[in-house]
């Protein structure tokens, strides 16, 4: 990148993706607070080998909002992160952490994949994790 215009846009790039991350963290954080959420999500965590235990020490509206609490935490590590390397790094673990789960709910959870007029479809909501997995690996290294 010794392009001063290839630097620019990464900047901007790196910047807009940065706040997208962190807006969609932390509105589907707030989210999990809700009834609603809630009840939407237990059918995947309870499913996962990885977070289904936790219903067994908190109610249905208790995982949600834990499951909340760390999204607005890594949300709000994303912003902090762009004036502090070590919060940087904690939100780069804690991203990394939160879509490789989010994305094993492909492979655990029932009815993940199904056909519509012969084309095989899943819910795409969990697909979105997979560009915010990529933001948030990248996230490590802010730009100069």
């Amino acid at each position: 990148m010794k392009n001063s215009s290839t630097v620019l846009c990464y900047k901007i790039g790196y910047y807009i993706s940065l706040f997208g991350v962190a807006t969609i963290l932390l509105w589907i954080g707030a989210f999990k607070f809700t009834h609603t959420e809630a009840e939407g999500i237990k059918p995947l965590v309870e499913h996962s080998f990885l977070l289904s235990w936790l219903y067994k020490i908190l109610s249905m509206q208790g995982v949600s909002n834990l499951i909340g609490v760390i999204e607005i935490a890594i949300a709000l590590a994303l912003i902090v992160g762009i004036f502090s390397p070590i919060v940087r790094k904690l939100a780069f673990v804690g991203c990394t952490i939160t879509f490789l789960i989010t994305l094993s709910f492909l492979f655990t959870s029932a009815k993940t994949y199904y056909y519509i007029e012969g084309v095989p479809v899943t819910d795409f909501f969990i697909l979105k994790d997979i560009p915010m997995l990529g933001f948030g690996m990248i996230s490590m290294n802010k730009p100069k």
